[in-house]
């Protein structure tokens, strides 16, 4: 699973068309606080394109159906980026994409960011 960052990678690098996107493709999986693959990249290390992406996919895989487990609700999805801002996913990054999910102005302290 983790080789399709990799696979990504050599598929875009090689297209010529998409070569200058194959690090954002590269490094889309790694954690703001340096656990993500492939190269344990932290914070600003990580370039930014990837850690939107990160969080585009992230929220697309928890709201659709997989074969492993259920759809979350848009709610439980935004609630899950709070959770994991400042971990897995840029924090500076997270209230602005619930911002542009719901079109109002986010709090940590709100619905989605309600710490348990």
């Amino acid at each position: 699973m983790k080789k399709h960052v990799e696979i990504g990678y050599r598929i875009a690098y090689a297209s010529g068309e998409f070569a200058h996107l194959a690090d954002i493709i590269l490094y889309h999986h790694e954690w703001w606080n340096g656990q993500g693959y492939p190269q344990g990249l932290k914070e600003d290390e990580i370039p930014l394109l990837s850690r939107i992406i990160s969080i585009l996919d992230a929220f697309d895989v928890m709201t659709h159906q997989q074969p492993y487990k259920p759809a979350k609700t848009i709610n439980e999805a935004l609630h899950e980026l709070c959770l994991k801002a400042g971990t897995q996913f840029d924090p500076t990054l997270v209230p602005i994409f619930i911002k542009m999910m719901t079109n109002k102005s986010l709090s940590f302290g709100n619905l989605w960011c309600k710490r348990d």
